[in-house]
């Protein structure tokens, strides 16, 4: 994404989030430099200090509104359903829908996670504490209801949550499942392992 001539403040800054998004998924992070990125938008390397200050900050940005955006839709994915096997079914359906939409945010939170210095990592981190336990809550609830076979609540949800990232790296839309049928082989799976 250029931006257009002349254009300053959130479209450029949108464009600096896409090419940052697309760079460091082809490059990595170690690899692509301010000066780079400032060419892939359309702007001098020295107007990139208006907007972004270094490349770690670039990364928190990108990392910091995946986990937003991850947190945000999840809750609404999650609303209204009280009963535990109803929200580990809606979790999954949105967890892998989220995941194949978003393969470049995806793909960067995890493997560009290492990348982070202090205090960005220690905040993504606890962005994503936060977000396991969504999950691990699930499973003790369901757990206490009767519903789900007596686990290790936090090491089942990574398991869970592992095989539900993993997506993101070898979906292909053109392939041999759609996404309803990805969704219910996740949900079938999941479920035939935790159900009592």
């Amino acid at each position: 994404m250029v931006r257009t001539v002349g254009s300053r403040g959130p479209k450029t800054m949108e464009a600096i989030r896409a090419a940052g998004l697309r760079l460091i998924r082809q490059h990595g992070y170690e690899a692509i430099t301010l000066r780079q990125l400032g060419q892939e938008v359309g702007i001098q390397p020295g107007s990139m200090y208006n907007y972004i200050q270094s490349k770690q900050e670039l990364l928190f940005i990108l990392i910091r509104d995946h986990m937003v955006a991850l947190s945000a839709e999840v809750a609404t994915a999650l609303e209204g359903a009280a009963d535990p096997l109803d929200r580990l079914r809606r979790f999954i359906r949105f967890h892998v829908s989220y995941h194949i939409r978003r393969t470049d945010e995806v793909f960067i939170g995890g493997s560009e996670l290492r990348s982070l210095e202090g205090e960005n990592r220690t905040a993504i981190l606890a962005m994503r504490r936060d977000y396991e336990r969504l999950l691990v809550a699930i499973l003790e609830d369901g757990m206490e209801a009767g519903q789900f076979k007596r686990t290790d609540p936090p090491v089942t949800a990574y398991a869970i949550l592992a095989m539900l990232t993993g997506v993101c790296t070898w979906y292909n839309p053109a392939g041999r499942m759609g996404e309803e049928e990805l969704i219910r082989l996740h949900q079938d799976m999941i479920l035939g392992g935790v159900l009592v």
